[in-house]
Formats: C-alpha cells, structure tokens, sequence
C-alpha cells in the first residue's frame, strides 16, 4: 500500500485555535493515500473541542467514516494539545474539491480550507470499454466480464441525451447508492462521487431503569424519531444480536423499539445502552432474589366436636404452593378434609371435628426455607347433671393474638373473632359494651354472637376508630362475674413527610425527610428509598434493608440528569404509602480547583495575579472567578471582585503597602464554589524596581526602508518598573506631533507615521527613564521613491550595424542607491519600443542588431529599489543606417550618429504587403496537465490584426490562453490542457490589402504511470 501523504507542519500561517493545519492546496495521485492533520491548543478552552471534516459547503465526512475515510484523534496531557487525523485510502478523482475543517469549544470556533487535486495514476492501454469489467481473480484469457457495476436505464437510473449533455438521474436515493460513478464517451472518460446521508435518528423517549425479582419479565422501551430507524442495544459494552441461543428478544412497533428478558437472573444486573445514529440512551436493571412475605399468619384454634376448624395463611406470590402437615405428617385431602388455594390465599377445612385432630398443623410453601404453624385444640364438653346452681365464670384464653392477660393486638383491616367460654348454671346472661357503651348488634361489622356457654365478639375488618377497652359481663342467680380486655389496633405507619434534596454531588444526592406522625401502633423499623428520572413512571429501589435514618446519600446517578425520590416507612405490619415525591433535583458537582496560580506583577498598591482553568468542569459548566485575599496572620478572607471573573487573570487594587498578602481564587458554578486555588507563599505589596531595557526588534536593528506613501508603525517593547517615561527625537530634536504619533504604554511604545515622505528620513532616538536610570536606541529610517530621468541621453557614434548611447545619472535618486538603467529603441517607421538592455550599470552601452537604412530613436528609464522612473529620458537625436553608410537628418532636427555622408538622399521603398504566413502551425500531440504552447510567424504592412480560433470558433477572453505577438511570432500558449483542449487551432492575419490564415491539430492524451510489480 503506498504510504500516506501527511501534510508539512508549519507551512500554512497559524490563526485561532489551530496551532497545526492542512496545507491550503495538495495534489494527490489516484489510488495512493493521503491523510491530513490538524492540532488545537486546548489551554485556554473550558470544554474538549470539536472537530468536523466538511467536503464542500455541508457535507459531513464523519458519517463516511469506513474503509475509505478514516478519522483518528488523540491528546497530549503534557501539552494539552488535541491531535485530528482524516485519512483517505487510495485516492480516486472523485475526492478532488474543497475541504474544511472546523473545530468548536463552547463560544470559540475556527475553520481551515483546504483543496484536493487528483491526477491520474496511469493511461489505459487499450481504448476498450469491456476491460474496465473484466474480473479481479481472473487470468489473461479466463474469466466472464462483470457488468454488474454498468447500470441499465429504469425506473430508478434515468439516463438523457439532450445535444452534447448526458444527464444520469437517480430516483428515491438510498444508502446503497453512495459510491463513484463513471461516465464514458469514446475514449474520454469523467468521475463524481455521490455522498447519501444517512439522517440522524434521535430517540424521543429515554429508556427507564427496572427493578426486578428472579423470573419477572423485563421490558426496556424507548421510542425513536423515524418508523424503521436501526437501533443497537448493548449490556454494558457487549453488542445484543438477534440469535437463537440468547435470551435476548428484540421487538419493532413503528418508532417503538423494545428489548425483552423473559425471565430476568441474577447475571442480568447492569447498565444496558440503546445508541442510534443521532442519540444515546441508557438504563439500569436491578434484579434481587425472591424473597416470600407472609401478610397473614395461621391462627391457633380452639373446636368442639362436631364443629369445624379452618385454618387460613395468606402469603406475597399468589402463584406460590405448598403443602399441609400435621404433627410433621403430610396431611392429604379426604372427604372430611379440604385443602384450598385460591390466589394468596391458602385453607385447610376440617369438617366435624374428632379428638384425634388435634394437634400442630404447619403450612410449608414450595420453594422457600418458611413454615407456619399454628394449633389445633379439642374442646371436651362435659355436663353435669347434678341439679345445682353454679355463679356464673368467665373462661379466657390466653393464646393467640393475647399478647397479656387482658391485651389483644389486631391487625387493621382484619378480622378479630374472640370466642369466650362461659359457665354457670343456670345459664348466664351477657352483656359485652365498650367504655360505658354497651354493644347489643348481633349483625354488622361489629357483633356479638351467642351461643351455648360460648359468647363471641367479632370485629370485621379492624379499623383504628376500634381500638379501646372492652368489657364482658356475666350474671346469673347465682352471681356475676366480668372481665377487662383491651384491643389494640396495629396498621402501616403514615407516609413520612417533607421529603426533600438538602444537597447534590457529582453523582450522588443527600436527601431529608420528617418521619411519619403516626407510627400505625408499631415502632417503626426503618425506611425504604426509591428514585426515578423526571418524567418517567419507573421507580428504581435504592436499599433492600430497611434504612434507620432519616438522611440517606443516593448515589450512582448521572450528572445533568433530573431525579425525583419519594421515601417508605417500614414497621412490623408493613409499608406505609408513598411520602409525596420530593421536588425534581439534578446531580451536579462544583468544578476542580483553578490551576497554576501565579503572580504576574506586583505595584505599591496592586497586585495582578494569573491562572489556569480548572482540569475538571462537568456539566454545571463554569461561570466564573471569585478572587479572595487576607493579610498574613488572618483568617477572614475579603473578596476582591464584586462580580464574577470571567477571565482568567485579574487585578487587585487598594492593597496597602508593604503587608505581606495571601491570594487564592475560587471558581463557581451553579453547584457552588470550587475548592480555592492558594499561593503557596504571601505577595510582599512593593513595586520592584527594574532597570529600564528596550528590546529592539530584529528587523529594525538594521536601516529601516519604506517608500513614499507607505503608513510606518514601529512597535518598540521595553521592561521597566516602575513605568519608565519613553521619549522620540529625530535627528537630536524632539519629534514634532504634528507629523508623527507617538503613543505609550506600560511595556511597550508605538511610532506611526499615516503617510510616509522623503522629509520623514532619518535617524530616530528612543529615550526610557526611570529616574536617574535610562536606556537608549537609535532606529535609521529612510523613505524612498522611484528615481528621476537620467539626463543628457545621446547617440555618440554609429558604425555598422551598432550604435553607441551615453547619459548622465539623474538629478534625483529617489533617497537610494541606483541599481541599474533599462534602454528601449524604436523604429521611426513602425514606433513600438523594445527593451534592449535591463538593469545596466554603466551610463553607456552599444546598441547592435541595427537594420541598415531604418532611422531609430533611443530612451532610457533609471531604476532603483521602488522601480523604474516615471519618464524614460529620450535621445536628442536618431541613429540612421542607410546602404551606402551615409548619415541623414530627421525631420525632427536630429542628426544621425554616423559619420555625414554627400550622396543623394535614400528613396523609402514601399513595404505594403498583404498578411502572409512565414512560418505555419505544426501538429502536436501533447500530454494532459502539462502547459504547452503553438507558433507561427507572420509578416505583413500595415501590421495586420491577429485572431485565434478553436474548431472555428473565436478564443476570447478565456484566462485559460494566453496570446502573444513578439515581431511576428505568433504564440499561443494553453494552461494546463485536458482532453477536451484537443481539436483543430487556427491563426487569421487580416489587414487592409486581404488576409491569410493557417492552422493544425492538436492532441491532448493521458499521462501513462507503469504498473508496480
């Protein structure tokens, strides 16, 4: 492969933010490679620059980046300096054209053009159409042709033929239409390169996070901006295809795209990416094991016989199983026993109770390390017939949900049936009331029921309004008897309050809520915090343990990202609703601190200080500087700058003299102050005092030139402190202001002159003081203009066919030495002046080559640095040559140079002639790219009027030509000729007396390279 060409470092003028660029013109030889480079000093950039390779006015080559363009880009740390590569593999015509790049940080941007020409690699040997589809792998004389790349007129390819126009139209382009096509006539041959892009597909809806348990089906969903746009999912950094063996399913509805997992595992957990070619998005799936929760537990019995005893669990997962045992025997289904599951809900039924039922039944779900238990008491009746009166007893049981004596804690929302056994004789009366309130309803949601010797209080569905102390009392003939119970209602806590964002970090943020107002009757165990992206309905868990605090750190968000949380209660019975969702909050970190603090310079009162960016700025941005100082020995800091810097530098003023002062700078965004950036030692506030220097520039240590007219600005830097006093003198004087300015700063001063003239020449002084310090430096400047005439220009002597010319410098020299003299002549008949000699230094020269019998006039330019004078200095008098030697005077009252001569005067001849070509056009065949030109001579009087023409047609004024005309020598010289420059060049000479004309053909063929072996 050949190598690539790089563009030369350092040969383009740097401006901007480039400290490299592309060369503004580079011509490439198809099929090799060519790359190009850009560098950009990022040091004074708050944001990564961005670089965009652009062809022509739009096109963006970052979309075509592949096996024929390629883009690379790196970074230096220690320079800080972003290196961008294009590279192009294996030119082809269709690459020639205009290129920019164009780089952009935040409120900066510059842009670089450059051109591309592309010469052909080699000639095809053979003008043969069918060989541009012969096949690669095959031999000399094997192989079919492939016309699969020869495209055909349909409905998509419309081709037209309007006169000498071809015209290729596409229809409904598609990305597979992006290539190079060729269009052959004859043996010519024409190159273009169509560009299809591809339009950015956006994603209208972000991909929310999940939380899972094992096995639930997961959904991530986004919607994107274009029906049948190409989505690619990733899991972490790992591409999800479509394959059998995955579990991966991916599904298309419109704009909607959908990635499934069925049945989500451990080995799920992660960040999962959908990219498009316009947007990014991402979410996080949390899967956890499954965890069984039992809401209700079995309950201790107590049956007669006869009766029947249901025991009932409720459990989490309606889908669970499970099995039945008593007394770690599995108990089976009969036609007395009935086991049940009807969603959570699981129910053992015995019906007609017998003695040997009693006993330990545990209910055991499938799956899970959990078991409940609960007992199944007999109840034997006894009864006496002895004739007697008992007083009436109240029988508790002190099981189940009795938590004392005389406590019964009821979960809200569940039913309480309390089943007292009562004795006596003869059979007593009950009475069951609530605080002095008795309770007479046997129907409703709170009841009584009686029934022989047993008295039964229900409660269904338990509210808070319930709870309290409840009596029963007993009497009979023979007594009374009561007792005290007290039922207390438990429930979910409130939902805390005043959830809210007290403070955010980079990727994290402290949240703070109030606990509930009421607990539900239980302590409270703890929290659970969710979190989700504003705007979504996804809420993503935050802890599986409950949390005891009431400030929780979330973390692992994105930064710039909206966040909304809301907060659970946790106590024995279970979660509270959700707190109210706090107020929207976005992750975002204060900047690094600034770097590279220095001292620039210090004044008796001021102190002016420099930095660095900070290296890390995030997506708060930065908006600006806060300068902070204190004397040595203090603690309270004192802002300098009332409003924000946004520069990187800053003076501070009012500094007393002489303390010694401590500086830091602190950079602010919208999330706070950075941490400060500090000096590591105190400033003393005193001007140092710096002898006065002036740094004269390399270019005016030697005498500087300048013509008449030219605008002088002499920048002269110097060093000095305290602030030196810079005085001009010309020639010894002090300059005068009326005709130079004179302009002073700190570190440097300014001469200017608007229009420079000869009076302007001179030595100039420049005085820098600094009390009873000074420095000094002289500047020699001289205005030059172009020279006068040279004087007393005559023909001294004429012999053969020469003749002898002297003169006397000018008067005015123009300020400057006199580099040479140009002298022309002229025939007096024809009176077009040539150029004999250039540059002469001597004040005489010969003239030769004279025509015997032509009468000649003479004049001469001066020239010095500016040019040649404005007027030329003519010849007092005319050089004749006649046949005989003789010397003639002109009617101008000139005498010939040669010597006199007493023969009769010479008769001019008659030189009209009809135009005639000497010399014709030859043929010439000549090589694409290369100049070429093509002679003829002509003689004719009067001098006859010249026309070119190409395949008859008269050549204008095409820069393309250029025509020339050197005493009859006719030339006609053709830039850099391509095949279509070939054809038939005529000349036409017309005077007054008739015309002549010739003509030839020309050839222009492709330059042949030879193959590489």
């Amino acid at each position: 492969m050949p190598e690539p060409v790089p563009a030369e470092p350092g040969s383009t003028e740097l401006t901007g933010l480039f400290v490299e660029k592309p060369l503004d013109s580079i011509v490439a030889v198809a099929g090799t490679d060519i790359s190009f480079i850009a560098r950009v000093d990022s040091t004074t950039l708050t944001r990564k620059p961005t670089m965009k390779w652009l062809k022509g006015k739009w096109l963006d080559l970052g979309s075509k980046a592949g096996k024929h363009l390629k883009f690379t880009e790196t970074y230096d740390r220690n320079t800080k300096i972003y290196t961008y590569e294009m590279k192009i593999i294996k030119v082809v015509p269709g690459d020639a054209g205009g290129y920019r790049c164009e780089v952009t940080a935040k409120d900066k941007c510059d842009s670089s053009t450059f051109e591309i020409s592309v010469e052909a690699a080699q000639q095809e040997e053979q003008a043969d159409i069918l060989s541009a589809f012969k096949r690669a792998d095959a031999g000399e004389d094997e192989g079919d042709l492939d016309f699969s790349a020869l495209l055909k007129a349909t409905k998509k390819y419309i081709m037209e033929a309007i006169g000498n126009i071809r015209t290729l139209t596409i229809n409904k382009t598609n990305l597979s239409d992006d290539a190079a096509y060729e269009c052959v006539v004859g043996e010519d041959k024409c190159f273009t390169e169509v560009f299809v892009k591809e339009p950015p597909v956006t994603i209208t809806k972000l991909m929310d996070d999940y939380h899972v348990v094992v096995g639930e089906r997961v959904e991530f969903e986004i919607e994107v901006s274009e029906e049948g746009a190409h989505v690619m999912w990733f899991f972490e950094d790992i591409e999800l295809v479509k394959d059998k063996d995955t579990k991966f399913r991916f599904k298309k509805d419109g704009k909607k795209h959908t990635l499934i997992i069925n049945e989500a595992t451990l080995d799920d957990i992660g960040m999962y990416h959908a990219w498009t070619n316009g947007g990014h998005t991402k979410g996080e799936l949390e899967v956890e094991e499954k965890q069984l929760e039992v809401l209700q537990d079995i309950a201790d019995l107590t049956v007669k016989a006869t009766d029947q005893a249901v025991f009932k669990c409720e459990v989490s997962d309606d889908k669970v199983t499970g099995k039945w045992f008593k007394d770690g025997v599995e108990v089976l289904p009969s036609d007395r026993i009935k086991m049940t599951h009807n969603g959570r809900f699981h129910r053992l039924t015995i019906n007609e109770v017998k003695p040997e039922d009693a006993g330990d039944y545990t209910f055991v779900p499938d799956g899970y390390a959990l078991s409940l238990s609960a007992k199944l008491n007999f109840l034997e009746i006894k009864i006496d017939y002895v004739p007697r009166q008992d007083p009436p007893k109240i029988h508790l049981d002190t099981t189940g949900n009795m938590v004392s004596q005389n406590t019964i804690i009821v979960v809200a929302g569940n039913k309480l049936r309390l089943d007292v056994e009562i004795s006596g004789e003869p059979a007593p009366t009950v009475v069951w009331s609530k605080g002095d309130k008795p309770i007479t309803d046997t129907e409703g949601r709170v009841r009584v029921e009686s029934r022989k010797d047993l008295s039964c209080f229900v409660i269904e569905g338990a509210e808070r309004e319930d709870e309290g102390n409840y009596t029963i009392c007993v009497t009979n003939p023979a007594g009374e008897d009561k007792a005290v119970l007290f039922v207390k209602i438990v429930d979910v806590p409130d939902a805390p309050e005043n959830v809210k964002c007290t403070g955010v970090g980079e990727d994290c943020g402290t949240i703070i809520w109030d606990p509930p107002k009421f607990d539900g009757g239980a302590p409270l165990k703890g929290y659970l915090m969710e979190r989700k992206k504003k705007g979504s309905s996804r809420w993503t868990k935050l802890n599986f343990d409950v949390y005891n605090s009431t400030t929780y750190e979330a973390k692992r968000m994105i930064e710039g990202v909206l966040y909304e949380m809301r907060v659970f209660a946790v106590n024995s019975i279970g979660l509270s609703p959700p707190s109210l969702t706090s107020k929207p909050f976005m992750p975002i970190a204060p900047t690094s601190e600034p770097t590279r603090l220095t001292v620039h310079d210090v004044t008796d009162s001021t102190c002016s200080l420099k930095w660095f960016a900070p290296e890390r700025i995030g997506a708060g941005g930065l908006d600006g500087y806060v300068i902070e100082y204190c004397k040595e020995g203090d603690t309270e800091w004192v802002t300098a700058n009332s409003e924000l810097c946004e520069r990187q530098g800053f003076v501070v003023r009012g500094l007393p003299v002489g303390e010694k002062i401590n500086f830091r700078v602190v950079a602010v965004n919208v999330a706070g102050r950075s941490a400060p950036a500090t000096l590591s030692q105190p400033v003393t506030i005193r001007e140092i005092m710096e002898h006065p220097k002036i740094r004269v520039p390399r270019e005016l240590r030697t005498k500087y030139i300048r013509k008449v007219g030219d605008k002088i600005n002499l920048t002269i830097p110097f060093q000095g402190k305290p602030r030196p006093v810079a005085t001009w003198f010309k020639d010894g004087q002090p300059v005068d202001p009326k005709m130079i300015n004179v302009r002073n700063s700190n570190v440097d001063t300014i001469l200017f002159i608007r229009s420079a003239e000869r009076e302007h020449s001179g030595k100039y002084e420049l005085l820098l003081q600094i009390e009873n310090m000074e420095d000094r430096a002289t500047i020699e400047i001289r205005i030059v203009e172009k020279p006068g005439p040279p004087v007393n220009v005559k023909v001294t002597d004429v012999w053969g066919f020469n003749a002898a010319l002297e003169w006397q410098p000018p008067t005015d020299d123009g300020n400057c030495e006199i580099t040479g003299y140009t002298i022309q002549k002229a025939d007096m008949k024809t009176k077009e002046w040539f150029t004999i000699y250039e540059r002469n230094r001597r004040t005489h020269c010969t003239v030769s080559d004279l025509i015997m019998g032509n009468e000649y006039m003479f004049r001469v330019y001066s020239e010095n640095l500016c040019g040649l004078s404005e007027e030329p200095r003519q010849s007092k008098n005319t050089g004749c040559h006649c046949q005989d030697r003789c010397v003639h005077v002109s009617v101008y009252s000139t005498v010939c140079a040669c010597l006199e001569c007493k023969l009769n005067p010479y008769k001019e001849k008659d030189m009209a002639c009809m135009p005639k070509f000497t010399q014709p056009l030859v043929d010439r065949s000549v090589v694409a790219g290369y100049s070429t030109a093509i002679s003829c001579s002509v003689k004719g009087f009067p001098r006859p009027k010249i026309v070119w023409m190409k395949n008859k047609m008269i050549i204008g004024e095409d820069p393309k030509y250029l025509m020339q005309n050197n005493q009859g020598v006719l030339t006609l010289n053709i830039r850099k000729p391509s095949t279509f420059d070939g054809g038939k060049y005529s000349c036409m000479a017309v005077n007054d007396l008739g015309q002549d004309e010739v003509e030839c053909k020309l050839d222009v063929r492709v330059a042949t390279v030879p193959e590489s072996k």
